[in-house]
């Protein structure tokens, strides 16, 4: 029986239920399908006596309505999926070239049907879920004049409240039309004064929180870049005015691809406001021969009455446990060095060794060997495409480094970067027509490296065959997989002229094919996924790698807003985060070891420096740092995260990590400079049992170097609580919270671990 999806017949009213939200639709008269209601959980009775039906100057009216009734017009309805070019003016989602010329689509109700279980999208990622924890509405639309059907398929996962939105186009007409814009989703809200969060950067400095009033007009998120982007991530929040952490009423979209994106947002004459967000038709368009089909990529919506802090959560456990797949899903992942800040293009096989067997000595579990391994790659101008083991630079075979590193007790992982290729390798040279590429114009140079173009399927089986074979071969328990430039010059030689448009979508589901078949190949490698660090974090990449390289910048203190930013949307447990050499390689600046190791634990946790170059102390820390990891690992990667102090809201940023049933937290905080006389941190701890006792540790291996009189005087004055002997309740922490001891140098951290007794 299926209970989430609620089904008045008669009316043509769907109501679909989640443990704390409705959603509701009916068709009307007409048999348009409007939307109704999405919000706090409620009943099943007819909500649309809220929409107003009124006329509206300049506004049209359906001719199959008559003359009497001029206040029906699509122009202020609310609407399940709208189209462009029959009378609703606001941003659309569909829009259709007919085999006339024409660009008009008028959908009508035709049918539904629900199943158990959450449906599949061919070739694309999307949530699933075991039969019993998912249900499936299928509402079918048809335009009588075109006879294109649309079907608009949703996925409600109850004890997640998460729905999913997805669509699907097939042409059941005679001839050829066009789709120039197909959306994931349309929604609309009757009433309301929302802003919106949306989440902007660049290379190094990704995901910034940017809040903006909804107001009149058209706001507008994006990428043309041929991957979602570092500047724009496809993920948003709707929200209304006073919403904060844990407070107030806020939507949640997240957008399961990889590509170019657009989600925009417009507040009409009516003050409704609607929210549009699929694959962005720029530089889109779609072929549907009779007969053909074409899928969108799929939405991913929550929503919270009790601000962003819930919302974050529902996203959180849904891509750990219904996005991200395979034997790394909830595997312990291990901890790794990278050898790029160490050496960069500069090594040999006996310095990697090197550093591999210190790194082995100090705990550290896998070494990843980065770019430069290959081909004729001394620098980035050349070799990229020629996956080939340089083996005169390593000294010896690629497997037989791999062994030697095995050896150590460690695992073996490689980097690569499969999109691209080098004008300077002999993969260009036998294949340029492989290259995207303008015919007759040079093309535009991104790092001195072109695109391959993945649309192809001759492209794709090449890839898959060369990295099967490397790791059929070789012992690799770990793959990077980067992506280093944007794509633009957007041509393919195997696309003719009326179908170059869809090159952009066609490259992506190229890549998906590719990942796809060796993520199912090649089970024990565990992937992640690199976009010159976070150009590429979306949810799309998490269905095959469960983890993504958060950004190129190492630097704890900027790392602090770029994994806050990221933490609305994706968990930690996708953020992959490392300790980095200082100066820092990016920023320059030079903080605390301590404090670069409570920054990387908030993800998957790594280094990216030269082991053999630590003193013994900070070998010592490096096997602290280690140990406290595995033991705080459950607790980080699948514990609850809760955002208590935001990096530009304070001097100190502070988050947390709970145990879902309030057994215990991890609070950890960082200063962003020190300060004389300064006033105290305090926070209100979340997720305890208020009636429960909690005893407070405070980690001294936090103290760094600070030794003599002031270590003294800290441990004489440490703030209440921190002693072995005293507890705490549960309502005390989070009603009168929390102090965070106060800065001894500039960037302290702490780490605090609170268990119930």
């Amino acid at each position: 029986m299926i209970m989430s999806v609620i089904i008045d017949a008669e009316k043509r009213l769907f109501t679909l239920h989640t443990r704390n939200t409705t959603y509701q639709m009916k068709a009307d008269s007409l048999g348009s399908l409007l939307h109704i209601y999405y919000g706090e959980r409620t009943d099943e009775s007819d909500k649309s006596y809220a929409i107003c039906m009124k006329s509206r100057g300049f506004s049209g009216n359906p001719y199959e309505m008559g003359r009497d009734h001029s206040d029906y017009s699509l122009d202020v309805l609310p609407q399940e999926y709208s189209c462009y070019g029959t009378g609703d003016y606001r941003i659309s989602a569909l829009k259709i070239q007919n085999s006339d010329g024409s660009f008009a689509a008028s959908l009508q109700f035709k049918e539904y049907q629900i199943s158990r279980g959450k449906y599949a999208i061919p070739g694309l990622p999307a949530v699933y879920a075991k039969e019993e924890e998912a249900d499936t509405l299928e509402i079918i639309l048809e335009d009588l004049v075109s006879e294109v059907e649309v079907q608009l398929l949703y996925g409600v996962l109850f004890e997640n409240d998460i729905i999913t939105r997805a669509v699907k186009i097939i042409n059941r007409g005679a001839d050829r039309i066009v789709l120039q814009k197909a959306a994931s989703i349309n929604m609309d809200w009757i009433n309301g004064d929302y802003e919106w969060l949306t989440f902007y950067g660049g290379h190094a400095r990704e995901r910034n929180i940017q809040r903006d009033a909804l107001g009149h007009g058209i706001h507008a998120i994006g990428s043309v870049r041929g991957a979602s982007s570092h500047h724009y991530n496809p993920f948003a929040i709707v929200c209304e005015r006073n919403t904060d952490e844990n407070k107030g009423a806020c939507y949640g979209f997240s957008f399961l691809y990889s590509g170019e994106f657009l989600m925009e947002a417009e507040k009409d004459q009516i003050n409704q406001t609607r929210l549009i967000c699929g694959i962005h038709p720029d530089n889109f368009e779609w072929n549907l021969q009779p007969g053909g089909q074409f899928d969108t990529p799929e939405v991913m919506m929550t929503y919270s009455s009790r601000g962003f802090g819930a919302l974050s959560r529902n996203l959180h456990k849904t891509i750990r446990q219904n996005i991200c797949r395979g034997e790394w899903k909830e595997k312990r992942r291990p901890v790794l060095i990278n050898n790029w800040e160490a050496t960069y293009f500069n090594f040999t096989g006996e310095q990697l060794v090197t550093i591999a067997k210190s790194a082995a000595e100090l705990g550290i579990e896998l070494f990843v060997l980065d770019d430069g391994w290959f081909g004729k790659r001394d620098d980035g101008n050349s070799g990229l495409g020629d996956w080939f083991p340089n083996e005169k630079k390593l000294e010896c075979t690629l497997k037989e480094l791999a062994e030697k590193i095995v050896g150590c007790g460690m695992k073996f992982g490689l980097w690569f970067e499969p999109e691209c290729i080098s004008e300077d390798s002999d993969l260009y040279r036998k294949h340029p027509e492989w290259a995207v590429m303008i015919p007759g114009r040079k093309p535009d140079l991104s790092r001195n490296q072109l695109i391959l173009d993945f649309s192809r399927e001759d492209v794709q089986d090449y890839i898959i065959g060369r990295l099967s074979s490397i790791f059929e071969e070789t012992p690799i328990g770990y793959v990077k997989w980067d992506f280093n430039r944007s794509i633009c010059d957007k041509y393919s030689m195997a696309l003719d002229m009326l179908s170059q448009r869809e090159f952009a979508h066609r490259y992506v589901l190229g890549l998906y094919r590719v990942l796809e078949t060796l993520t199912v190949e090649f089970p024990h490698i565990l992937f992640e996924g690199c976009s010159g660090g976070g150009g590429r974090f979306d949810a799309g990449m998490l269905y095959y790698t469960p983890q993504i390289w958060c950004s190129d910048n190492t630097d704890a203190i900027a790392r602090l807003g770029i994994q806050y930013g990221t933490s609305f949307g994706y968990p930690v447990s996708a953020m992959g985060s490392h300790v980095s050499a200082v100066p820092n390689h990016q920023t320059s600046r030079i903080t605390p070891f301590s404090t670069r190791s409570c920054v990387a634990m908030a993800g998957t946790f790594g280094y990216e420096l030269d082991v053999t170059k630590l003193s013994e102390e900070e070998k010592k820390m490096v096997r602290q740092q280690i140990g406290r990891f595995k033991e705080y690992y459950d607790l980080i990667q699948y514990g609850e995260y809760y955002r208590l102090q935001a990096p530009t809201d304070s001097q100190c940023t502070v988050w947390e990590m709970a145990d879902p049933e309030g057994r215990e937290v991890l609070v950890s905080a960082v200063y962003h400079h020190v300060e004389a006389n300064v006033a105290p941190v305090i926070v209100k701890v979340q997720g305890l049992n208020a009636g429960a006792s909690y005893r407070m540790s405070l980690n001294m291996d936090d103290m760094g170097n600070i030794q003599g009189w002031r270590r003294k005087w800290f441990e004489e004055h440490m703030p209440y609580g921190y002693k072995n002997e005293e507890t705490i309740t549960g309502a005390a922490l989070q009603q009168c919270g929390l102090v965070i001891p106060e800065a001894l140098e500039n960037y302290q951290a702490w780490q605090i671990h609170i268990v119930e007794v």
